[in-house]
C-alpha cells in the first residue's frame, strides 16, 4: 500500500505578517517557510507506521501545490523518511483549487490512505480534506488522533464532544489529523538530509481549475492596548478597571 502525505508550505509561526501591493497580497520577503505542524504530524504517523513491518505501507509520497519555492519544505520532508515527493506547479489558490489539483494526482496513481492535516497555520481553513473527499468520491475521517492496522482495516480514534469514537475503515480512503495523531514532529537527522537530495521530486502541471474565492484585501488585527501595571498595594484601582473598562467583574 501506498500512502499520499499532504504537505502544506506555510510560514514559520515566529513570521511578522507584512503585506504589499496597497495590502492586496502577502509579502513573503524575509520568510522562512516550514511544513504546516499538522501535515508534519501526519507524515511523522505515516513513517512509524511504515515502519513496523507488520504494517502493510510499502511507500510514503509526500504532495504540496506551490511554485518551486516550495521545493525546500518538501526535500526536508524527505530527510524526515518520505520516500519521494510531488510538487503541483502552480502558485496556492485557495482550498478548491488546492484540492483539485491533488485530487488529479490521485486519480493517476495508486494510493491506499491520502493524510492530511486537519487545517493550515496560515489561513486556518480547514476545507482541503473534505474536499478531497468528494472530489475523489471517497470516504473520509477527519479529526483523527489515532490510526492502526488491524485485520486487514485501520483502526482510527477521533475525538468526539463528550468522548472518543473509535472505528474501522477499509482503504482507500481520506484521513484528517489532529495534534495527537503523532506524540512529537520528526526531526530529519543528518543522514537523512543527505539521503533526501538523491530522493526523486516529481513536478506535475497544474490542471485548468479556477479558484471559487477571491482576496479583495489583507488587514491586521487591531494592535493591543499596552499592558498596564499597578502597585501590589492599588487594589482599589485594579478591581474599578476591572469593572469599568475592561467589563469582566
Amino acid at each position: 500500500m501506498n500512502v499520499l502525505v499532504c504537505i502544506s508550505n506555510v510560514p514559520d509561526t515566529t513570521t511578522k505578517v507584512r503585506f504589499s501591493g496597497d495590502n492586496t497580497s502577502f509579502d513573503s520577503n524575509g520568510v522562512q517557510w516550514i511544513i504546516n505542524p499538522w501535515d508534519e504530524l501526519a507524515l511523522t504517523r505515516a513513517m512509524e507506521l511504515k515502519e513496523d513491518t507488520s504494517n502493510p505501507i510499502a511507500k510514503v509520497t509526500v504532495i504540496t501545490v506551490g511554485a518551486a519555492a516550495a521545493e525546500p519544505t518538501l526535500r526536508k520532508a524527505l530527510a524526515i523518511g518520505a520516500d519521494d515527493a510531488i510538487r503541483v506547479d502552480a502558485e496556492t489558490g485557495d482550498a478548491f483549487y488546492v484540492a483539485s489539483q491533488i485530487a488529479e494526482v490521485v486519480k493517476n496513481g495508486d494510493f491506499g490512505i491520502i493524510l492530511n492535516g486537519i487545517e493550515s497555520s496560515d489561513y486556518n481553513g480547514s476545507a482541503v480534506g473534505g474536499m478531497l473527499s468528494e472530489l475523489l468520491d471517497l470516504p473520509s475521517v477527519s479529526a483523527v488522533s489515532s490510526m492502526n492496522f488491524a485485520n486487514g482495516e485501520v483502526l482510527i480514534n477521533r475525538d468526539i464532544d463528550g468522548g472518543r469514537e473509535e472505528l474501522s475503515i477499509s482503504t482507500p480512503f481520506i484521513c484528517i489529523v489532529q495534534k495527537g495523531i503523532a506524540k512529537e514532529p520528526r526531526i530529519a537527522a543528518m543522514r537523512g538530509i543527505m539521503m533526501a537530495r538523491k530522493k526523486p521530486l516529481q513536478v506535475e502541471s497544474a490542471v485548468d481549475v479556477a479558484s471559487l474565492t477571491e482576496t479583495l484585501e489583507f488587514a491586521l488585527p487591531t494592535p493591543k492596548e499596552p499592558c498596564k501595571m499597578f502597585e501590589a498595594d492599588n487594589i482599589k484601582e485594579l478591581v474599578n478597571l476591572l469593572q469599568n473598562e475592561a467589563k469582566v467583574i
